[in-house]
């Protein structure tokens, strides 16, 4: 994944939406702050909404990313079942179309020593949902940028994702939210 350095930020074939979930302190913010700008920081728990834009080129396309921060934390278990009991529900509540990408990602694999969530269990968790998955490490930056380049890649290769007209179709990935004026051709997804 590149970024997409060479021209105006302005000018993309897509804009992706991608809406990171999941319990506050696993590292969501922190993650995201490692893609965008490859830098750490411990951050104090997001209030409310956050979100970041990157540009990135991508199998010829150039794409702008933009990632709302509302993952879970191998050292602690009840990130991971709040997965099941509140935002696997959540997502097939609110997203509007069926084909809507999902990723899991286990966050803070540089705490090994204090892991209580086995990557079988991330495994055996995203084979039931139908979700890709990923451990990484916003701190270390292991399998940071991989966790966002196997989501676009899959994003990019699913046609019900790539709305594409004449004058450019939007869509949202929330069912409360009304669309958005006409623009670039876009798809949208959901990360978790």
């Amino acid at each position: 994944m590149d970024t997409a350095s060479s021209s105006s930020p302005a000018e993309f074939d897509y804009l992706f939406k991608l809406l990171m979930i999941g319990d506050s302190g696993v590292g969501k913010s922190t993650l995201l702050l490692s893609f965008t700008s490859n830098t750490f920081e411990d951050l104090s728990p997001t209030i409310g909404v956050d979100f970041k834009v990157k540009h990135v080129t991508m199998g010829g396309k150039k794409l702008k990313l933009a990632i709302w921060d509302t993952v879970y934390d191998v050292t602690r278990r009840e990130t991971f079942t709040n997965l099941s009991d509140i935002w696997a529900k959540e997502i097939d509540l609110y997203s509007t179309n069926q084909d809507c990408i999902k990723m899991l990602v286990g966050n803070k694999v540089d705490k090994e020593d204090e892991r209580v969530v086995s990557k079988k269990e991330g495994i055996d968790f995203a084979r039931e949902y139908g979700c890709l998955f990923l451990e990484c490490s916003a701190k270390t930056r292991v399998n940071v940028e991989q966790c966002f380049e196997e989501l676009v890649l899959k994003i990019l290769e699913t046609p019900s994702l790539l709305a594409v007209g004449s004058a450019g179709v939007k869509r949202n990935i929330f069912k409360q939210k009304p669309p958005p004026p006409d623009g670039a051709a876009t798809g949208g997804c959901c990360s978790s």
